[in-house]
């Protein structure tokens, strides 16, 4: 299975993001096949936060817009919404203590976390930073 990570959701949204169309495509790929892909509950809540705030984008994307657009993802019958399980800690303190994670890392130890619960495959991202999870296949859609 394959996840998304924020930033390939803010690119498929911000039609001013200079990797729109490829974001766009590959989520639309996605979305229209039989295969299961998912969104991690974090990823969705850094997506609003991101695309709704007014100092990071000229116009910033309405609440209004925002919702709509997490909601048309929803409408995918394969997307699976992925987040902490019971066993969490379990799958997360490895990485943290592995990769000697500190500060706000800990959010990428987090999304790499939820995927390995799961069971994905691979995380389409543009962050670099997943680099320290070898465990964990990582994947630019936009540049491949």
């Amino acid at each position: 299975m394959i996840a998304i990570d924020t930033n390939i959701l803010v690119y498929a949204h911000r039609e001013d993001s200079p990797f729109h169309q490829q974001a766009y495509g590959s989520i639309e790929s996605l979305a229209e096949s039989r295969s299961d892909w998912a969104i991690p509950w974090p990823c969705l809540h850094e997506f609003y936060g991101v695309v709704t705030h007014p100092r990071l984008f000229d116009p910033s994307t309405t609440v209004e817009q925002a919702i709509d657009q997490i909601e048309a993802w929803f409408e995918s019958p394969s997307l699976q919404l992925i987040g902490e399980s019971g066993r969490h800690w379990q799958t997360i303190r490895p990485l943290l203590k592995g990769s000697r994670i500190t500060g706000p890392r800990v959010h990428d130890a987090r999304i790499a976390a939820i995927c390995r619960q799961h069971g994905v495959s691979e995380l389409w991202t543009a962050d670099r930073d997943f680099s320290a999870f070898p465990e964990l296949i990582t994947r630019n859609p936009c540049v491949d």
